[in-house]
């Protein structure tokens, strides 16, 4: 579970002088940890901060507990001095919540009050917005980096704010304990799918694990009829196997898929990016002509798998999965400029959870541009709203690239690939032109749903820009 950390602040001159209002306050922020809770995380509360020495003593808390994130609620207006020791002591990324009690105050209610104290007093329960330049200031003089959340309890816009955070710390959690397997070689001369490892562990955290076809290749030989016999069953549920699928094609995927899902486990990898090519009619030949229904059943079941060796749409895929939102190997296929867009796919791997109905599993006489031939997905990507993501290396720097749009009805290309048509707001020539122009590579991740918000805070918290095309 994502372990988020939660303190108040408050000043503590105002509790003898104001009878109630920091049990009042207190209340308020425990309604908040309770709503983080309910959105799957473990909320480390330490209460309310009054003062510059309680400060320290929380913070000490907050450290131990290496929480995954910080959110700092503003509860009334409090010293800068009671703030800065926390961050700077627990340094993980910070988020302030300025958030009131209620989206006005009720004047007609407090002016009719009558004690000035009383209304004091009130007023401050209310005073969440006093504080904000003042912390702000502070962190940029520290050189602390920070965002905000601002609105009221009960206001939704706050918390899918909220929530989107805590996903987005969740992810990051995911891709720092990722294990990445890499098969095989990089398809040669396509430049844009050249990686750097280094900096992908850099930006990411992950953990690069260099796996061989040979230990492929044991683990396939050593399959055994029984379980031959289970995987055949689990393609039969998972996919729609059409009738033009030749039993020696399903028996001969079936034990790669095997062989995979072995190599996966040994190594412990929550993804895979593979290619291969080598003599013709070899042994790693067989392997990888027959592994798109394996990779497609991992892909499925959170262990993203690309194709081509593309590291980095492996990493992209991995952030779709780990939002929960699918994220399906894809290319740009053609565009059609009556009906204003673009369609992508690719032969495989998919992610078989976000189809639009069945997901067919067919023959391919020829894997184009490949070698061989064997058994391919032929998928649509659900319709409805649909975000792509790539892992972008620039000359620079590794940066995420996004945009949003819409799986839509209309014809595909019968041709034993995943492909879809998708649409966006800004028509597809621009969308072909801005997306291409930030250099990413042929490759991109599809998942479903607007998770670009979601994007947006991941990029954040890992130091990583963000490009938004739509």
């Amino acid at each position: 579970m994502t372990k988020i950390g939660l303190f108040g602040v408050g000043l503590d001159t105002y509790w003898p002088q104001f009878e109630g209002l920091l049990e009042r306050l207190e209340g308020y922020q425990q309604q908040i940890a309770d709503k983080m809770k309910g959105f799957g995380a473990e909320v480390v509360n330490v209460g309310l901060v009054d003062s510059p020495i309680d400060a320290r003593e929380k913070a000490e808390v907050l450290k131990a507990e290496d929480v995954d994130i910080l959110f700092l609620y503003i509860s009334t207006y409090a010293l800068s001095s009671t703030v800065l020791p926390v961050v700077q002591k627990v340094k993980c990324p910070v988020v302030i919540l300025n958030i009131q009690p209620v989206a006005a105050i009720d004047y007609e209610r407090f002016n009719a009050l009558g004690d000035r104290g009383k209304m004091t007093g009130e007023w401050l329960a209310h005073c969440q917005a006093c504080s904000v330049p003042e912390f702000a200031n502070v962190f940029n003089r520290a050189g602390i980096d920070y965002e905000f959340v601002t609105g009221y309890l009960d206001e939704p816009e706050v918390w899918a704010e909220i929530q989107d955070w805590i996903d987005a710390a969740k992810v990051v959690s995911i891709m720092q304990n990722n294990r990445l397997g890499v098969l095989g070689h990089y398809y040669a001369g396509m430049l844009d799918v050249y990686s750097d490892l280094t900096k992908q562990s850099s930006a990411f955290g992950t953990h690069i694990e260099i796996v061989e076809m040979c230990e492929v290749k044991k683990y396939r030989d050593a399959v055994t009829q029984a379980e031959v016999d289970e995987k055949l069953k689990e393609f039969n549920t998972t996919f729609e196997v059409t009738h033009a699928c030749e039993n020696e094609e399903l028996v001969r995927a079936a034990k790669t898929s095997i062989a995979l899902d072995k190599l996966v486990l040994n190594h412990d990898l929550g993804s895979l990016a593979y290619y291969y090519e080598g003599e013709t009619a070899n042994e790693y030949e067989n392997i990888v002509t027959s592994v798109i229904a394996g990779n497609t059943l991992l892909t499925g079941k959170n262990v993203p798998v690309a194709g081509e060796y593309e590291v980095k749409n492996a990493q992209a895929m991995k952030i779709m999965d780990a939002f929960g939102v699918g994220g399906s190997f894809s290319e740009f296929y053609a565009m059609d400029f009556n009906d204003d867009i673009v369609m992508l796919g690719h032969d495989g791997p998919a992610h078989f959870a976000i189809a639009e109905g069945n997901v067919k599993l067919v023959p391919l006489p020829v894997y184009h541009g490949k070698p061989g031939k064997g058994l391919s997905i032929q998928m649509t990507v659900q319709h409805g709203p649909v975000t792509l993501l790539s892992v972008v290396e620039g000359k620079d720097d590794v940066f995420l690239l996004v945009a949003e749009g819409e799986s839509v009805d209309g014809p595909i290309l019968q041709i034993g690939n995943t492909n879809s048509r998708y649409r966006f707001s800004i028509g597809v020539r621009a969308f072909m032109n801005e997306w291409s122009k930030q250099g990413p590579s042929h490759h991109c991740a599809i998942g479903v749903g607007h998770i670009a918000n979601k994007v947006q805070k991941l990029g954040n918290l890992l130091n990583l820009r963000v490009v938004r095309i739509c």
